[in-house]
């Protein structure tokens, strides 16, 4: 893999609650020759048109700067961290993260939107619709905005993904000097989802991208949850 492509499909408008997210991103996609999916494709599409498509928006008081609190509370299995306004806390999807995911940008003033109850299974009501409406077999990968432990700055993560697999494991496989690696395990859906927020912004109107040229190897059944998402068990620092 020497090369990858990553564009930005504009058009798609506001989406609103039972939005059929597929059918509108093929169509915004066909109406743009330079847009047009192919077979390979890895479609990123923003966490906040899959919360609004799903009606996962929850109104607040919009006078009120802690009104949402009292939903970080409900939508967690556990806090870890709590400093002045800021709760670290882990989400029913096992996601360690600000607020349960919360998000107050990007939605009208007055509403907060929630995670998706099911990221995964998102991803593949997307990718079998776009199966559907643009005959194409594509991969889907759902993103959201995380912080990292120890480093400052946000990323965009992937929080559901069908038909790209969530971690490449290349243990056993000789580096570039020959040597058999062994611990590396690749989490490329949060590659592709960080590569791909490059060209859609935070503020830019675009929610969804295309990452093309994709190793084939990696375009199969996955998930998050499973792959991608560390257990307790495994975890030094829960």
């Amino acid at each position: 893999m020497s090369r990858m492509d990553i564009f930005g499909i504009g058009g798609i408008g506001e989406i609103t609650g039972g939005t059929n997210l597929a059918e509108v991103i093929a169509a915004a996609a066909a109406a743009d020759p330079s847009t047009v999916l192919r077979d390979g494709d890895v479609l990123v599409v923003t966490q906040k048109i899959v919360s609004k498509a799903e009606n996962r928006l929850v109104a607040i008081d919009p006078d009120d700067p802690l009104s949402h609190k009292p939903l970080v509370e409900r939508e967690s299995v556990r806090i870890l961290r709590r400093r002045g306004d800021l709760i670290i806390s882990e989400t029913t999807h096992g996601f360690v993260c600000a607020n349960a995911g919360i998000d107050l940008s990007n939605v009208e003033r007055g509403w907060a939107a929630l995670l998706p109850v099911d990221s995964d299974r998102s991803a593949r009501r997307i990718r079998d619709g776009l199966r559907h409406h643009a005959g194409v077999e594509v991969g889907v990968v759902i993103s959201d905005t995380f912080g990292r432990a120890w480093r400052r700055g946000v990323t965009d993560v992937a929080i559901g993904c069908a038909g790209v697999a969530g971690v490449v494991d290349l243990r056993g496989t000789p580096d570039a000097l020959g040597r058999e690696m062994q611990v590396t395990e690749v989490a490329v859906v949060d590659e592709i989802a960080a590569a791909a927020e490059l060209v859609m912004g935070k503020s830019t109107g675009i929610p969804v991208a295309v990452v093309r040229g994709i190793d084939p190897s990696w375009l199969r059944e996955g998930n998050v949850h499973d792959e991608v998402v560390r257990k307790p068990s495994e975890d030094l620092f829960r």
